[in-house]
């Protein structure tokens, strides 16, 4: 961006009364969102969040959460410790056809809803002195003159804020993905990139200790306990599904899901809390970049693993402390912008790249009922290679 270029969005775009430039400016409040302003903060750092709905929400998520992020959370400041959380220990997969293989999960997990998790996060986010900016939504954001300007949109008139450093940690699906032309959302419609997801809260009599993994033509569906005794059934599909279903959620929940007899108990037995189900579509699990024009990418915005794997809220909370780790010496001037991006690409490469490898293969098995099948039936006696595939989808605690 030339300096002209720089003087007419200060004319057209002048910041909104009480904010100025900040050390880091964050486009969206997840947990990978959250996590990195609180660290920023509690750093010294000027740190601004932006974050288009307003806390409590809820979101399209499995929320289980693997017990490698429970130190992290509680460093954060969320008190884990004292909420009487689910503590998942086994996992039960099913076939479309209802055979079942149960195991025990090497590391294992905790249910916490999105809605209670990301709310405590905020408020722990804005006692550390984070700038949080509900109901604000990020229109753009432009690198120019070793800085960044952030345009916002959901003001009474068009604003920006500049920061020396910005991520983007706004989640799976943005409408930055589209402006920037992200290569991913270019790619044409394949069996990686066009999905919906929908979620439920719903009550049912269910282990606390249990996760479990139901297949069905085209997907599969999660349900597992979260606080007070409820639980989260979240289930991914194809687009193909749900047009087949004459775009109807509840025939596409009769017609095929409850093909699987483990998925129809349970829409048969449960008590859905929602007036209506939390949904997204167009979910890709194509590769991504992790740097975008000098932006930070952390989160699903950097790669996101299949639900299936169970674990991206804690590839979130990992990135993010990655990220600030080379943030954080690039704004006390010990390395260069350009380092500070190389040496965040390596290492989340270095964490993440064989997760996603890994999920991508198993996905590949899952969605053909003829593979589901066979796949399930030729794991069921080996217990070993199951606790390798989920190692490979994990981490260690961070």
């Amino acid at each position: 961006m030339n300096k002209e270029s720089t003087d007419q969005l200060d004319m057209q775009n002048p910041p909104f009364e009480g904010v100025g430039s900040y050390d880091i400016a964050i486009a969206g409040g997840g947990l990978a969102g959250l996590a990195l302003g609180i660290q920023s903060a509690r750093a010294g750092y000027s740190s601004i969040l932006f974050e288009k709905e307003r806390y409590p929400f809820h979101r399209v998520c499995g929320e289980y959460i693997s017990l490698e992020s429970w130190n992290f959370l509680e460093d954060l400041g969320v008190p884990l410790s004292q909420m009487n959380l689910p503590i998942i220990r086994r996992v039960l997969v099913t076939a479309p056809n209802g055979k079942e293989i149960e195991q025990s999960l090497p590391l294992g997990g905790f249910g916490i809803s999105r809605y209670k998790l990301d709310a405590l996060m905020a408020e722990i986010a804005k006692s550390a002195g984070v700038e949080l900016m509900e109901g604000t939504k990020v229109e753009n954001i432009q690198f120019g003159e070793d800085k960044f300007s952030v345009h916002l949109t959901s003001r009474p008139t068009p604003s920006r804020v500049c920061s020396k450093v910005a991520a983007g940690t706004f989640g799976k699906r943005s409408n930055l993905d589209l402006k920037w032309k992200r290569s991913f959302v270019l790619q044409k419609q394949n069996k990686l990139n066009n999905y919906v997801a929908v979620k439920y809260h719903i009550k049912i009599r269910w282990p606390d200790d249990l996760i479990a993994l139901h297949n069905f033509k085209d997907g599969y569906c999660g349900i597992s306990q979260i606080e007070n005794g409820n639980c989260c059934l979240c289930y991914l599909t194809t687009a193909k599904n749900l047009a087949q279903s004459g775009n109807s959620i509840h025939q596409m929940e009769n017609r095929v899901l409850s093909a699987n007899p483990h998925l129809k108990k349970i829409f048969d037995e449960c008590e859905i809390l929602y007036d209506a189900p939390v949904t997204i579509s167009q979910i890709s699990f194509s590769k991504k970049s992790q740097v975008q024009d000098h932006l930070i990418m952390i989160g699903d915005a950097a790669g996101m693993i299949t639900p299936l794997c169970g674990n991206g809220m804690s590839m979130a909370l990992h990135g993010s402390k990655i990220a600030f780790e080379q943030i954080d010496r690039f704004l006390q001037n010990k390395i260069s912008r350009q380092r500070m991006e190389q040496a965040y690409r390596e290492q989340w490469r270095k964490q993440f790249a064989t997760r996603l490898r890994t999920g991508r293969m198993i996905q590949r098995f899952f969605g053909s009922p003829l593979l589901s099948n066979l796949f399930i039936s030729s794991l069921k006696p080996f217990p070993s290679l199951i606790d390798k595939l989920i190692t490979q989808t994990h981490g260690q605690p961070f």
